[in-house]
């Protein structure tokens, strides 16, 4: 478990004037706030692809490109909030920007509460993001948190490769981050300017038959598609039957 003193991040959000912020963990760092996420699920979902978690482990800064998201909702079966309140999980129905992590298949997943009781976001998948605050040892630790089957480090394209993936590779642990707020110390995710050319809208994965599988409510970056959990533009799948094609600033959700 990573003690909470060695783990970063908060604040403004890329469509309102940045201010400063003391807290910042370096000078130009630009922390989504809490706005961001209170937000409609499917626009907050769709907005996160292209945005950077930004972990802190020790002395390095973890981070990770999302390039996959899936949004829930109270009203829907598909989502652990339909199942009713239960203190395990009372972050999704505080507001938005709240931390809820659970176990699925034995590992850790990352979900940020959204607009409204019930209702939120979870990160499928990413892809490593270097830079000056992430560079060559970062990605290192990265592939010494998630190696392969044979003890080798993973190439980057599938180091964050899944929901579960994506938290070991980050370091992230529920008994550390679940119910929890950000923290520019410690963990937040932060606008860097990237936006998706094109974004796949399609059904999310893993819903059982008659918990409304049918919602499309999952997005993914389509320059990504290949290295997501499940690649939506594989063969056999077609536009307007399987999947939909969005640009950046189509309000179609």
């Amino acid at each position: 478990m990573i003690a909470a003193s060695l783990c970063l991040a908060v604040a403004p959000w890329y469509r309102m004037p940045y201010e400063p912020i003391l807290s910042l963990p370096w000078p130009q760092a630009r922390p989504l706030p809490d706005g961001f996420f209170d937000r409609d699920a499917r626009q907050v979902a769709r907005e996160l692809l292209g945005k950077v978690i930004r972990h802190r482990c020790g002395e390095l800064w973890l981070s990770a490109r999302i390039i996959e998201t899936e949004a829930y909702y109270l009203a829907e079966k598909g989502s652990h909030a339909s199942l009713g309140y239960t203190e395990k999980r009372r972050a999704l129905f505080e507001g938005g920007g709240h931390i809820y992590m659970y176990y699925a298949r034995g590992g850790d997943s990352l979900n940020f509460s959204a607009q409204g009781p019930g209702n939120a976001v979870l990160i499928k998948s990413a892809q490593p993001w270097l830079d000056a605050q992430s560079g060559d040892a970062s990605l290192a630790r990265m592939q010494a948190n998630n190696p392969d089957a044979q003890g080798r480090p993973r190439r980057p394209e599938k180091l964050c490769a899944g929901q579960t993936l994506l938290c070991k590779a980050l370091g992230l642990k529920v008994p550390d981050w679940d119910a929890q707020r950000f923290d520019t110390q410690r963990l937040f995710v932060e606008e860097v300017g990237e936006r998706p050319a094109q974004i796949v809208q399609t059904t999310r994965l893993g819903i059982p038959a008659g918990r409304d599988e049918h919602l499309p409510y999952r997005f993914v970056d389509a320059a990504f598609a290949r290295f997501c959990t499940r690649n939506p533009l594989r063969r056999g799948q077609r536009e307007g039957r399987d999947f939909q094609l969005l640009g950046p600033l189509d309000e179609h959700l």
